[in-house]
């Protein structure tokens, strides 16, 4: 009798985390491409390369803070969508989640302009994440 209670017990955690989705929602985001900005105004071109379709992109900034002026997402099919972040990012700052206009969509390239800000001179990675 104690093996039959231990057994169903046992059972019925399996089942229990068996439908418990992970929290970690960090996995759920592929590392699309980064740039490297140098110190002052730039403006860099990140070709994406691959056959992946996103939903959603954010940014992370690393290595430096960074003001990005301006971002525009080209896809594949020709459209373009301008990304109005006009955002100042401090070292390890992130941009807010964007939505791609028209659901899942492949992206053909992304273009910023932006400038490393502070006192020091320095130049900021900025890395782009994108989820299903």
């Amino acid at each position: 009798m104690r093996y039959i209670k231990s057994f169903l017990l046992l059972a019925g955690l399996t089942a229990l985390f068996s439908f418990i989705k992970p929290t970690n929602t960090f996995q759920e985001w592929r590392f699309i491409g980064d740039k490297i900005a140098n110190f002052g105004v730039d403006r860099d071109v990140l070709m994406v390369t691959g056959n992946d379709a996103f939903r959603q992109i954010k940014i992370r900034v690393t290595s430096a803070p960074l003001r990005i002026i301006d971002m525009d997402v080209y896809f594949e099919n020709g459209d373009k969508m301008n990304v109005p972040l006009k955002n100042t990012f401090r070292q390890g700052g992130e941009s807010r989640v964007i939505d791609l206009d028209g659901g899942v969509r492949q992206i053909k390239k992304i273009t910023f302009l932006y400038e490393t800000i502070g006192k020091r001179k320095g130049k900021a990675r900025v890395a782009v994440w994108g989820k299903k």
